[in-house]
């Protein structure tokens, strides 16, 4: 009988000994490889826990987000609803006030606005939200204005200034119309103008919340005890009333020269000589030392027609008031599409040429070009609060060279952050925290790039990521500690785009880019290194990539005018539309109010549709330089011309265009008949 013995040596060799009783030894070795088994299990427990832990982060950076949204969405929701309480409380003073149409002095000493009398039949529209003022609003019998299906053929004059107690900001609004009893033969009243209440605080009476707004001109007045006025701030669209101090010295030979034998004015706008030629009656006695009085009326903006999207880019955004919000010139509007409401930011006194949203999306920065005449004028960035218009700090005057091309804030923080990328030689980009004082304080900043930068984004999960994109680049910048520590971002085997254009990023932290291949790149989160293409997204450069609400992304192109939807894996879903030539590429994407889609385009053009549905015209404008400009004698009608080749006919009541043509040469001016039958055009 044999025995049998097992050993487990350290190398699983597994060894059987036979043993007979006849003292004779038999050794079998077989070596057999055991699994490691708890080793094994330990690994896949500790990875499926990473991996279980990595999707309840992102769920939970997921849930953050949504609830942010909805607090964002909330802000917006009372600011708006403050906003329209004042502006009610506004017309219940107006309501029990006589509606006949009469001249209406002014607060301010001899200034009276004369009422002019129509021979068109309208509908009075509700006034505006101010004690003591009276602005009729007007909607003619017309159902429609062509090209703008369903939109009502509404005026709305008035867009005086919003003041607010701090004076910084310069601002322009239009009250909201509501319906009330018609009025034959009358067109609007001006408003007054009135005095600035003491305080901001919205835990303030009715009568004090009356006071809080009021129409005025574009430029801010506080009124002291003894009824002097100080000026707050200015744009470029004012004229004010200052002191009449007579025969004062102002200009002098360095900004005019006087051509008395030839009659003319001679000066530089802009670094471009101009000629004015003086009226004969003011010929013999003009002086450039002499400055008259300026005359007791001031000017109000009422509307500002057009959009910069040629030049620019990321400069369109909707807001949680209703309004979107672009630019053009150095005028910021605000814009009501439903109520046919503009409101205006006017603190800028040169060209903007950037706009972004802070996270709240209340609060917006804009940044502005040098300008060449005045040294004041230097470029910087104003940080102003969306309802109130109130100019909250301007950043860097003085720091900027040329222009400030791009602007962003911080999301991870809250906002706290703010990227300014001056379009200097260097393209010299800086880091503010921009809360700290009036004027903020610049943390850092360093040599962007050698060639010109586009946008710039910070990413919205990682809280020191900073992307910068444009020219043969893409950057990644690490700003923790407060430096700028940059990464370039490698193609690899993909052919490296001559232009960058676009950022936007996915739900799980991956940066989206679009480039002038027409493709559009993924890099996923925390690499410097390309992970996915999606080639031939479009035919030309890809100039915006807009993430929605739902998940899905869209893509717009310049050459091709198309907009193509994408789900979340960036595979295409099928839908997609076509922008009219007239109208240009797509230039800016924003996801308007529910499932409205808000497009900007290179022909500075604004558009507001739907996928499944068409797009419509809402805000048009010249493509470029603007010289030529004509009244109508007679009728609420103006026509306007420019280097782009053609002359457009507006209606001022619909503030659209009634019809345009291109008469192949640019347009220098314009000029009506005196019973505006025929229009006379200089190129």
């Amino acid at each position: 009988m044999a025995r049998i013995h097992v050993t487990y040596g350290e190398n699983s060799t597994l060894g059987v000994h036979l043993a007979a009783r006849n003292k004779t030894r038999y050794e079998l070795l077989v070596s057999v490889t055991l699994p490691a088994r708890p080793l094994v299990r330990c690994e896949d427990i500790l990875n499926h826990d990473n991996d279980a832990l990595g999707e309840r982060v992102a769920d939970l950076e997921k849930k953050v987000q949504e609830q942010a949204d909805e607090i964002v969405c909330l802000r917006g929701t009372l600011a708006d609803v403050l906003r329209r309480v004042t502006q009610l409380e506004g017309r219940a003073v107006i309501i029990t006030s006589n509606n006949v149409p009469a001249p209406i002095k002014s607060t301010m000493p001899g200034n009276t606005l004369p009422y002019r009398p129509s021979n068109v039949s309208y509908q009075r529209q509700a006034t505006s939200p101010t004690t003591n003022s009276v602005n009729s609003h007007h909607t003619p019998t017309t159902p429609q204005t062509p090209g703008h299906p369903g939109r009502k053929l509404s005026h709305y004059p008035s867009s005086g200034s919003l003041h607010s107690e701090g004076g910084h900001s310069s601002s322009s609004a239009s009250p909201i119309p509501s319906p009330s009893p018609s009025i034959t033969n009358s067109r609007s009243s001006p408003s007054p103008r009135h005095t600035p209440s003491p305080s901001r605080h919205i835990s303030m009476s009715t009568s004090n919340l009356n006071a809080m707004k009021k129409w005025s001109s574009s430029q801010e007045y506080l009124t002291s005890n003894n009824n002097s006025r100080r000026i707050t701030s200015g744009s470029l669209f004012n004229l004010n009333v200052r002191s009449s101090t007579p025969n004062q010295t102002r200009h002098g030979t360095k900004e005019a020269i006087l051509m008395q034998e030839e009659g003319i004015v001679k000066m530089y706008l802009r670094g471009r000589p101009l000629a004015i030629h003086i009226p004969t009656e003011y010929l013999q006695d003009y002086s450039l030392n002499k400055v008259n009085n300026a005359p007791s009326q001031r000017l109000k903006l009422e509307w500002v027609y057009g959009y910069r999207g040629r030049d620019c880019r990321s400069n369109l955004y909707f807001l949680p008031t209703g309004e979107m919000v672009y630019f053009i010139a150095s005028v910021v509007v605000l814009y009501n599409v439903e109520d046919q409401i503009q409101r205006h930011y006017l603190g800028h006194t040169d060209d903007i040429k950037c706009l972004a949203l802070h996270p709240n999306k209340l609060l917006i920065a804009t940044g502005q070009v040098a300008s060449i005449d005045r040294r004041e004028r230097r470029p910087h960035v104003r940080i102003w609060d969306s309802v109130s218009l109130h100019t909250l700090h301007i950043i860097g005057a003085g720091e900027f060279e040329r222009a400030v091309c791009c602007v962003a804030f911080s999301h991870a923080d809250g906002g706290a952050l703010l990227c300014v990328i001056d379009e200097s030689v260097e393209h010299t980009l800086s880091l503010w925290d921009w809360q700290k004082g009036e004027k903020g304080h610049k943390i850092t900043e360093t040599k962007s790039a050698t060639e010109t930068v586009l946008a710039a984004e910070f990413h919205p999960m990682d809280r020191h990521m900073l992307i910068t994109v444009g020219k043969n680049h893409i950057h990644f910048w690490d700003t923790e500690g407060g430096t700028l520590a940059k990464k370039l971002g490698l193609f690899e085997k993909q052919d490296k785009p001559r232009y960058v254009l676009c950022i936007s990023f996915t739900e799980t932290g991956e940066l989206l880019t679009g480039d002038s291949n027409g493709n559009i790149l993924i890099w996923s989160r925390g690499s410097n290194r390309v992970s996915r293409t999606v080639y031939n997204a479009h035919d030309g450069g890809v100039f915006s990539i807009c993430s929605m609400k739902d998940g899905t992304f869209l893509s717009g192109g310049g050459r091709d005018r198309r907009i193509v939807e994408w789900d979340h894996t960036l595979s295409r879903t099928g839908r997609e539309a076509k922008l009219p030539e007239q109208t240009g590429g797509v230039r800016a994407l924003a996801q308007g109010k529910g499932s409205m889609l808000l497009v900007g385009t290179t022909k500075n053009c604004i558009l507001q549709g739907t996928l499944s549905l068409n797009f419509s015209l809402i805000v048009q404008g010249h493509t470029e330089e603007l010289w030529a400009l004509a009244v109508h004698p007679s009728q609420s009608q103006f026509i306007s011309g420019g280097h782009d080749h053609y002359i457009h006919l507006w209606d001022t009541m619909s503030h659209s265009v009634v019809w345009s043509k291109d008469i192949g040469e640019a347009v220098q001016s314009a000029c009506y008949s005196p019973d505006g039958s025929v229009i006379a055009l200089a190129t």
